[in-house]
């Protein structure tokens, strides 16, 4: 794949960013994944004991009080690739049978410090995230839902963060595979193809905060899917996020060409799209800026301790890419009144 060096970004015209790719190339070249090595591995571990010895709380780990002199310049430049490359990198090889719950928590949050700085991801306060089935309720059919508690398929969406990270501990019986896109080559194709589709996605759209309202503010936000700001192209999508909204009196309904937009990106998210598996001790970091994720729907193992279950991240990387206000905002972590932040060992 060609090196594409950014260049400033400009509305209604193409973005020349290196997060361009198509799916199929990613998924051919697999030059997203980084493997981890023996001494890497051993590196992670000694600072997981230095954690543990020190008697430290998970939410307390800071780069400094989890050292990694192997790991940590392979790690500065992952987070490069992620911050101002493709925007996407898989850590794979991480051993994560032989840790405890604890300790692979520690490894996860202590790697994520090195990338950037861990916000609540919803009211609950959860600095440390699960993904898991906790619930039959469907969430495109459930407004006060959240997809990650449930197993139906996960629409294309990206998370209320800079960048968010997963750690798989279990995998599913079947399915619960990890979709990704680029919006910047979504974007670019839609320019080229409908320019009139993409200007209507660079107007305001509104958001459904679900429930989840900071003191002061709207039970929605808005927000363009396409952005464009001191030069830097940014995007955020969630059609699902978008649909519920239609439920407020005080939310203006679709236009026609909104519709027509809103299914255009559609379209082209599952044509340039691509699934991969996740392994267990799989660790995935995307730059929600320029990536969108999802997930196909899954079947769980009858064994309690078998459901499919993975660790989330939510970072911030506090100003270092320019984003919209309303989007910096947004990427400040969810606080509503009573939030109490901490790193839960499981789903709740």
């Amino acid at each position: 794949m060609m090196t594409i060096t950014e260049q400033p970004a400009i509305a209604h015209q193409p973005v020349i960013h290196p997060a361009d790719w198509d799916g199929r190339e990613m998924l051919e070249s697999e030059a997203f994944i980084y493997r981890l090595t023996d001494d890497e591995i051993a590196d992670i571990d000694r600072a997981v004991q230095d954690v543990q010895e020190d008697g430290l709380d998970i939410m307390d780990i800071t780069r400094e009080n989890f050292p990694l002199p192997v790991f940590g310049p392979r790690l500065a430049e992952l987070r490069d690739e992620i911050v101002h490359g493709r925007g996407l990198v898989l850590i794979r090889g991480f051993p994560v049978w032989e840790y405890s719950r604890a300790q692979a928590a520690a490894a996860f949050f202590g790697i994520g410090r090195y990338l950037g700085r861990a916000v609540s991801q919803n009211a609950k306060g959860h600095m440390l995230g699960h993904v898991k089935k906790l619930t039959d309720v469907d969430y495109n059919k459930d407004p006060s839902e959240r997809g990650y508690r449930t197993n139906v398929n996960q629409r294309f969406h990206a998370d209320s963060c800079d960048v968010v990270g997963l750690m798989c501990l279990q995998t599913p019986q079947s399915g619960g595979l990890s979709s990704l896109a680029s919006t910047v080559r979504v974007y670019n194709t839609m320019l080229e193809r409908r320019p009139d589709l993409a200007k209507v996605l660079t107007e305001p759209m509104y958001w459904d905060r679900r429930g989840e309202i900071p003191e002061g503010k709207d039970p929605w936000y808005v927000l363009p899917i396409f952005n464009f700001y001191k030069d830097t192209f940014s995007s955020r999508y969630g059609r699902q996020y978008i649909d519920s909204t239609q439920r407020f009196d005080a939310v203006p309904k679709y236009t026609p060409e909104q519709v027509e937009a809103l299914d255009y990106m559609d379209e082209l998210l599952a044509e340039l799209m691509f699934n991969m598996t996740f392994e267990r001790g799989d660790i995935q970091f995307l730059l929600n800026h320029v990536t969108v994720h999802g997930r196909t729907a899954f079947e769980d193992f009858p064994e309690p301790e078998r459901k499919r279950h993975l660790f989330r991240l939510w970072l911030s990387l506090d100003g270092e890419r320019p984003t919209p206000p309303e989007l910096a905002d947004r990427n400040g972590g969810i606080i509503v009144k009573g939030t109490r932040l901490k790193t839960p060992l499981e789903a709740e």
